[in-house]
């Protein structure tokens, strides 16, 4: 804060556009409209230090853009500059009430609207090649039209802009830091997680794609086999997601030694944090692990509009530490950080492995047959709406455990807790199973099961396997989503494994029958990690 000189009449007038822009970002969102761009070419109207300008992109594709740089600049110095690609479908105006606070801080602020969607020209090519080029000339602009350090360059952004981020990060050597949040590692472990589509997140992103873009001819073929389950193009649906993964650019992020800072929700539906959490595990350089309550984009979507905001507040901690040496602490503090579902506190932990420190298992003994094509009762909940519920009224998806059909879900149960359990990290399904058909879909849940047998969600996941051998046994292993859940006392953990889920496209022939088994020489099981005391 140290580094700006701060005029009355920059203050006013930067707080007024705050407020504005905030307004402008709630409506804008809501009634489907986008900010109309203040000029071409890279001249460019002025507003309280607010700049919006046009940037030639890859191949010369416009891109509308915004700039906000530090009050008081006048060319005799440099700043460090971050910047910001939009979300998917979002406005150019979506960062602006942050880029000030970082303009207020001695930043240079450049964000933009990732191609394809709004005003900026192209297509919409899901962080392709095209979209990380256009990162590095964003960049390029930046230093050839701004105060910006060449030596001090970060990137950050929501979701899309996370993703865009970390794969700009893995070709640009130039970007030192990065705050990924609500972001994806890998794009295929994300909405084909179990070789299971994730249909309610990938309806959702391809509607609001031709709501708001031009989806590219590459991007509506993909969409297309994707949700008409065309085995056929598996091959080609994996190469392209993983083309478009940081995941598989780990060797070129970690040469590069890019300062990165994660952060995602527990019940992220589009984009779990079991991926984030694996891709942490494989950095080397300077790191960091965020997980909080909530849905995608909602632990971060208060600082948007200005408002505080523990992750934004930490992404600016980042950057004053990797981009301006600021010794605030941050690289001393424990680097995965967690947030309960259940009490709201925050826990520190030295790595990921360190977060479940004690395995509990529970057997799951016996066998038990279900038919296919029928919802027990037991689901996951709708996209973003139940685990909005569960991050603001603690009130996740919920079913009746006794009363669940068993014709429809097998269901195990553990015995009542004398204490409580508190669960953290990812749990693990082991089973057998043997289908009357060669493909099918199951899905496992979790349920936090009090005296009355209401139970509450804890986890779940899908599994779907293609090419068996009607009749023959089995094995399936299969993580849940990770989280963060205290079980109270005199409580139970209940497993229970169905077949139809509203978020899952599912893959069972009519009449079809999934038993599971528990043989003697390979016993069936879920593991559940816990907090060690």
């Amino acid at each position: 804060m140290g580094e700006r000189t701060v005029a009355k009449r920059h203050t006013v007038l930067r707080t007024t556009t705050t407020g504005a822009v905030s307004a402008a970002l709630v409506a804008g969102t809501a009634l489907g409209f986008a900010p109309t761009a203040a000029a071409t070419g890279t001249a460019a109207a002025t507003t309280g230090g607010v700049r919006f300008v046009d940037i030639a992109g890859d191949g010369g594709t416009v891109l509308k853009a915004n700039v906000v740089t530090p009050a008081g600049s006048d060319g005799t110095r440099r700043y460090p500059v971050i910047v910001l690609p939009t979300s998917w479908s979002m406005p150019q105006i979506e960062y602006l009430a942050q880029a000030t606070k970082l303009a207020d801080a001695g930043y240079v602020v450049v964000g933009y609207n990732s191609r394809g969607f709004w005003q900026s020209g192209g297509n919409i090519e899901v962080a392709g090649p095209p979209d990380v080029a256009d990162a590095s000339k964003v960049i390029d602009w930046a230093l050839a039209n701004t105060p910006a350090d060449p030596e001090r360059i970060g990137m950050a952004g929501v979701s899309y802009g996370a993703g865009i981020s970390l794969l700009a990060a893995a070709h640009d050597e130039r970007i030192k830091a990065v705050v990924a949040m609500s972001g994806w590692a890998d794009l295929i472990d994300s909405i084909y997680s179990g070789r299971t589509q994730h249909l309610q997140a990938a309806a959702m992103l391809g509607g609001t794609g031709f709501l708001t873009g031009r989806p590219s001819p590459e991007l509506q073929q993909t969409l297309k086999d994707f949700l008409a389950s065309n085995l056929d193009k598996e091959d080609e649906m994996i190469a392209w997601g993983a083309k478009r993964s940081p995941a598989f650019q780990l060797d070129r992020i970690n040469a590069n030694g890019t300062a990165i800072m994660l952060g995602n929700a527990w019940g992220d539906t589009i984009f779990p944090p079991n991926q984030y959490a694996s891709f942490y595990e494989k950095l080397t350089g300077p790191k960091r692990l965020e997980f909080r309550p909530g849905d995608h984009a909602t632990a971060e979507a208060t600082g948007l509009l200005g408002l505080p905001n523990d992750t934004w507040t930490n992404a600016h901690r980042w950057f004053d530490h990797h981009l301006k040496g600021v010794d605030n602490g941050i690289d001393r503090e424990q680097p995965v950080q967690l947030k309960s579902r259940t009490t709201g506190t925050y826990e520190g932990y030295p790595d990921w492995k360190s977060v479940g420190a004690t395995e509990h298992k529970i057997a799951l003994a016996g066998e038990q047959r279900v038919y296919a094509n029928v919802d027990s009762g037991a689901n996951g909940g709708v996209l973003m709406l139940s685990n909005l519920l569960d991050q603001f009224l603690k009130l996740p998806p919920t079913a009746s455990i006794p009363l669940l059909p068993r014709s429809f879900a097998a269901v195990w149960q553990s015995e009542r807790y004398e204490s409580a359990r508190r669960v953290r990290g990812t749990a693990k399904l082991h089973t057998t199973v043997t289908s009357t058909e060669s493909s099918g879909t199951l899905v496992a849940y979790l349920y936090d099961v009090g005296p009355l047998g209401l139970g509450k969600l804890v986890s779940n996941a899908p599994y779907t396997f293609h090419d068996r051998t009607p009749g023959r046994p089995f094995a399936v292993d299969l993580e849940l989503f990770s989280t963060s859940y205290d079980v109270p006392a005199g409580h139970r953990l209940a497993l229970v494994v169905d077949t139809v889920d509203p978020l899952y496209i599912e893959h069972n022939p009519s009449g079809a029958r999934l038993t599971f088994s528990s043989p003697a020489a390979d016993p069936s099981y879920v593991s559940v990690p816990l907090r060690g005391e």
